[in-house]
């Protein structure tokens, strides 16, 4: 066996990244080129709630097909990581358990990370899963705050290890198509853009809230202090636990824990980065319940001029919980529209309404694609679905939202200092 062979991943990403351009022909990408590297992909899971479960799930499915297995779960409340635990054991295979996510990353030989907790934990366990010489697969929005996630994006960038954001709907082709047909002038220069997420939830129990009595004593097996982690420290609290996307200690709310969603497929298909200005209108109009992030909310993005595709444009996103009749998912050009579908796109002119192409997607809105789209970027070096660079432009956008709504006031994007004035 040659000697770099016994390198475990982690100590060969590593090595690599502190020895930067003194080995140009060995480094963190043709790692992947070594015997046996190509074979089983390692995957370790840090939160095991329900959006974990999803994950775990999927990485089973695929695990004969995709080489694939899940060898670590990790979570501050036994009781879920124990239930992983039990689901990985039971499809015959081996799994640690772990209750701090540190010590999965300092004790474990894996290839990637799984990351599906709270919002406020994101940009930490990037970095630190970053900085142990992993590759990351974490759920959006990227970050809680801006600064986080300029932090993460120049981690990315200093280590060279991938990053996939979960925006699943980055894994149906239909967003690159659009930016191909813009900028092949199909639509004339881009004027607008608007995207929706709108549900209908229960009139007395509103969004994202379970029903959890207040008065509920802490679970057994559940480490507090450390699931609040980086946010203030405040006692034992189960609604802020159970339902911590109504708190901003902890999310975003709707936009950044469902709007992300959207305007990363505007983002992808227009080409867009920062926007210029933004302003937010909404408020907590139906369930004044304790929580602090509104139920109805509209926003209004303006994005400066791009060669080739507008000379300034804006982009709406509706999100209200309290009616689920939508809006038209499209992009509005001089010339025509681009208007999204169930199946792909069509194009319509806007001088006769004439339909001049249609898009029928391949790929789709799916966790499976999206996982298998950073496999191969691992293996083979392929391009990433959703790169942090639309991570950190939807959560730019997306917090510069919710302080635009907190403050009651339009602001502008300062470039020179990465924040919003």
């Amino acid at each position: 066996m040659p000697k770099y062979e016994k390198f475990s991943r982690r100590e060969f990403v590593k090595y690599s990244g502190v020895m930067g351009t003194a080995l140009p022909t060995f480094n963190a990408n043709s790692y992947s080129r070594i015997s046996g590297a190509n074979n089983r992909l390692a995957v370790g899971i840090i939160g095991c709630g329900v959006m974990g479960q999803a994950h775990l799930d999927a990485l089973e499915n695929m695990r004969e097909d995709q080489n694939v297995e899940v060898q670590a779960v990790c979570d501050v409340y036994t009781v879920r990581a124990k239930k992983f635990h039990n689901q990985i054991s039971e499809g015959g295979n081996q799994v640690k358990v772990f209750y701090d996510y540190r010590s999965m990353l300092d004790s474990c030989d894996l290839d990637y990370i799984l990351i599906a907790t709270p919002e406020h934990w994101h940009s930490h366990q990037i970095i630190d899963s970053l900085d142990a010489g992993f590759h990351v697969y974490c759920e959006k929005p990227i970050t809680r705050k801006i600064t986080e996630a300029h932090k993460v994006f120049s981690k990315v960038q200093k280590t060279g290890l991938k990053l996939q954001v979960g925006v699943q709907s980055m894994s149906d082709n239909s967003y690159e198509a659009a930016n191909r047909a813009i900028r092949n002038g199909k639509l004339g220069p881009i004027v607008q853009a608007q995207v929706d997420y709108v549900r209908n939830y229960d009139s007395i129990r509103g969004p994202w809230r379970v029903g959890v009595d207040p008065r509920l004593s802490m679970p057994s097996g559940l480490d507090w202090n450390s699931w609040i982690g980086p946010a203030p420290k405040c006692p034992w609290d189960p609604q802020r636990f159970f339902e911590w996307r109504c708190y901003r200690d902890y999310s975003g709310g709707i936009a950044t824990d469902l709007l992300t969603h959207r305007l990363t497929r505007i983002l992808k298909a227009c080409g867009l980065s920062y926007p210029e200005r933004v302003n937010c209108a909404g408020g907590i109009y139906l369930w004044n319940d304790g929580r602090e992030l509104p139920d109805n909310l509209e926003i209004l993005l303006e994005y400066p001029s791009i060669e080739g595709i507008t000379k300034g444009m804006t982009v709406h996103l509706l999100g209200t919980m309290a009616n689920k009749t939508g809006n038209p998912h499209m992009i509005r050009g001089k010339h025509a529209s681009l208007i999204f579908n169930p199946s792909g796109w069509e194009i319509i002119s806007e001088s006769d309404g004439a339909i001049i192409e249609i898009h029928q997607s391949s790929g789709a809105e799916d966790i499976s694609l999206h996982h298998i789209n950073l496999q191969d970027a691992i293996r083979s070096d392929k391009e990433l679905n959703c790169p942090v660079e639309l991570g950190l432009y939807a959560a730019t956008a997306l917090i510069g939202a919710n302080q635009s709504w907190l403050s009651r006031r339009t602001l502008k994007w300062d470039d020179s200092n990465n924040k919003w004035v």
